[in-house]
């Protein structure tokens, strides 16, 4: 079995060679490769959404990627959050902007996880690291913003 998949990766290997010759290219130099610091790129702040609810998401998102991911406490010592915390320290106060945004990101996990995610706090919490609660908030931000909120 393993001999026969190497043999059809060499042969698929073959064939996009023989496929793909044609094709011109021109060699790339070291000054053709942008380098930048992915330290730097985290904390650049994107491209604001229009609309109020998914650049709150966008920001909360950005806070986790730059301030750090939690569970079990809105903030931890160190200054990392939850999805909720950082969604209520972006939203500086208004309660209702909390809710929508608590709504929205409800509804984009309950799309990827199912209906059977209780919360936004039990589904934070449910994760041994930050990647997929950060995934979650971004694609929420994208969710509102679909949604004109």
């Amino acid at each position: 079995m393993h001999a026969a998949m190497t043999v059809r990766l060499d042969e698929a290997a073959v064939a996009y060679e023989v496929n793909t010759a044609h094709i011109p290219t021109e060699p790339v130099g070291p000054a053709d490769v942008v380098t930048v610091s992915l330290t730097a790129m985290l904390h650049l702040p994107p491209e604001p959404y229009p609309t109020p609810i998914a650049a709150l998401l966008q920001r909360a998102h950005h806070r986790l990627l730059t301030g750090g991911w939690c569970s079990g406490v809105l903030a931890d010592e160190e200054g990392a959050r939850c999805m909720l915390g950082a969604i209520r320290a972006e939203a500086r106060g208004d309660s209702g902007f909390v809710a929508d945004a608590a709504s929205v990101l409800l509804d984009a996990i309950r799309r990827g996880f199912g209906d059977h995610v209780d919360s936004v706090p039990s589904f934070n919490d449910a994760h041994g690291s930050g990647r997929v609660p950060i995934r979650m908030l971004n694609q929420a931000a994208h969710l509102a913003d679909a949604r004109g909120l």
